[in-house]
């Protein structure tokens, strides 16, 4: 299957595994770390620009999930548990945009479908392993 994202950007399944294979987990002491007491941040970076995962656990469950690629992003939260589209910064260029620490997100008014399958056929990649399968669950 071929997904496409705005701007025609179209990825095919070689791609899409290439993307999933390159998501490697960022050391944990370099994340600002929660306030609350029992929540553990997760950062998984992508092997190209503007491709992060970002997750927040507590007693080993999802509590906050985002996935941003090229500029689209995913989110989903436990005080709110559908999945969430939008557009984030990152593609912009001004001066705010050049610091990692500055990306917004502007949601969608009706969540991309076609973006959250391409974001699950990524994560399916490596859905052997737990913690991909725990966001898997997420897109059910």
């Amino acid at each position: 299957m071929i997904y496409m994202l705005p701007r025609k950007q179209i990825f095919n399944a070689e791609e899409i595994a290439l993307l999933g294979s390159s998501l490697r987990t960022i050391e944990p002491k370099l994340l600002k770390q929660s306030q609350h007491e029992g929540i553990e941040r997760i950062w998984l970076q992508g092997g190209e620009p503007y491709f992060d995962v970002f997750l927040e656990l507590q007693h080993n469950e999802i509590i906050w999930f985002q996935f941003t690629l090229r500029g689209k992003s995913v989110s989903w939260h436990s005080q709110q548990p559908t999945l969430q589209t939008g557009v984030t910064n990152e593609l912009n260029i001004d001066d705010v945009s050049f610091y990692a620490a500055s990306k917004t997100v502007a949601n969608d008014a009706a969540s991309d479908l076609e973006f959250i399958n391409l974001v699950k056929s990524i994560l399916d990649t490596r859905s052997e392993e737990e913690i991909f399968a725990k966001v898997l669950r997420l897109f059910k």
